[in-house]
């Protein structure tokens, strides 16, 4: 069965790309997780931030498509601006930082890099992509 994920790429005054540090793996991530049945992706991606690093955001726009085929499921990443609330840590979140998105962190998720920097290019179209792998569970074990 497929399951569609989402993420969130948060961006602050200063050009910036909030990133979560997960407890398992312990490796860094955008906002964001798996779209529950019934529930829009966009919705999701709002949920999901809500719940992994407390702000309250709302989508701008699509900003890519990755197909992830044969081993993955697909994502839709989508740029939010912040309405409300402080990145904080949370159950899912050890950590919360602020990256240049050509600065990121070396413990990261391996699909996040190419992700953030479709994200944070100009443009008003999505890019489809495929980005073929292990899951990241088994690329970063616990």
């Amino acid at each position: 069965m497929v399951t569609l994920g989402v993420s969130a790429v948060i961006r602050d005054e200063q050009g910036r790309v909030l990133l979560a540090l997960r407890r398992r793996p312990a490796i860094w991530n955008l906002p964001g997780g798996s779209v529950e049945p019934g529930e829009a992706p966009w919705d999701a991606a709002v949920r999901e931030t809500r719940e992994e690093v407390g702000l309250d955001v709302e989508v701008d726009r699509l900003t890519g498509v990755y197909d992830r085929s044969p081993d993955g499921d697909p994502v839709l990443v989508f740029t939010c601006r912040v309405l409300a609330g402080t990145a904080t840590t949370t159950e899912e979140a050890a950590r919360v930082g602020w990256f240049e998105p050509d600065a990121l962190p070396a413990e990261i998720n391996p699909y996040q890099p190419e992700r953030i920097a479709d994200a944070v290019r100009a443009g008003p179209a999505a890019v489809l992509r495929h980005q073929p792998g292990p899951p990241v569970r088994e690329l970063c074990p616990d």
